[in-house]
């Protein structure tokens, strides 16, 4: 990225972190496209997946039309900042990231479509940025709940990088990392291109095809 990349911000360390608050953010009782709740508890046995891939709204419709996919919603994690509101979230001073929790059924669909979905959507080899959307909140991230989770993440991005690689992008600078703890974001955020269909979207994929099928989470 050349002398753009120095432009770019960075990640603050805890110390700087806004004190954020202990007030959960409260959302709507069920999503709107689904019509299924979008907090937990979930049915037994379905998946989850955390990832970031710039702004989350249209990161959101990505997942929620994925065949399989049972509920979705949007929220920060990656950061230090608890609770935190939107505007914090943009300031930089909470460390976190826009991201999009899926709700998947396994009988359906698979962790592995999950990750083929993140990597096809966006693309991952931006740093703090999503094509015109700049900055730490907008970085592109995995956030992995179990070893098995971590070793199928960790696969795909091998597999990726070098069809990436090929088509002339750079290195992958997705964080890769264990989930923390993921907060919602405001009501209006979720589901928003639904409730929105003319508002904006910025998300855009390498047209590069992810490989699947390197790794398996039962």
């Amino acid at each position: 990225m050349g002398l753009f990349s120095r432009s770019l911000p960075e990640m603050i360390t805890p110390d700087q972190a806004l004190p954020g608050r202990d007030q959960v953010m409260p959302v709507a009782s069920a999503n709107l496209v689904t019509g299924n709740p979008m907090v937990p508890p979930f049915p037994d046995g379905f998946g989850t997946i955390v990832v970031g891939m710039g702004c989350f709204w249209g990161a959101e419709r990505k997942f929620w039309e994925a065949d399989g996919v049972w509920t979705t919603a949007v929220g920060y994690a990656g950061g230090f900042t608890p609770n935190p509101s939107y505007e914090e979230v943009c300031s930089g001073r909470t460390g976190h990231t826009e991201v999009v929790l899926a709700v998947f059924d396994p009988e359906i669909t698979s962790y592995e479509n999950m990750l083929k979905v993140f990597w096809e959507s966006h693309n991952p080899t931006q740093g703090m940025r999503q094509g015109n959307d700049v900055g730490t909140q907008y970085r592109s991230a995995l956030y992995w709940h179990n070893d098995a989770e971590r070793e199928a993440i960790e696969a795909s991005a091998k597999s990726f990088a070098p069809a990436l690689a090929a088509a002339g992008y750079s290195d992958i600078t997705t964080e890769l990392a264990p989930a923390g703890s993921f907060y919602y974001a405001e009501d209006y955020h979720q589901q928003y291109l639904a409730k929105n269909p003319n508002g904006y979207c910025g998300l855009g994929g390498t047209g590069v095809s992810c490989p699947i099928g390197v790794a398996r989470v039962d």
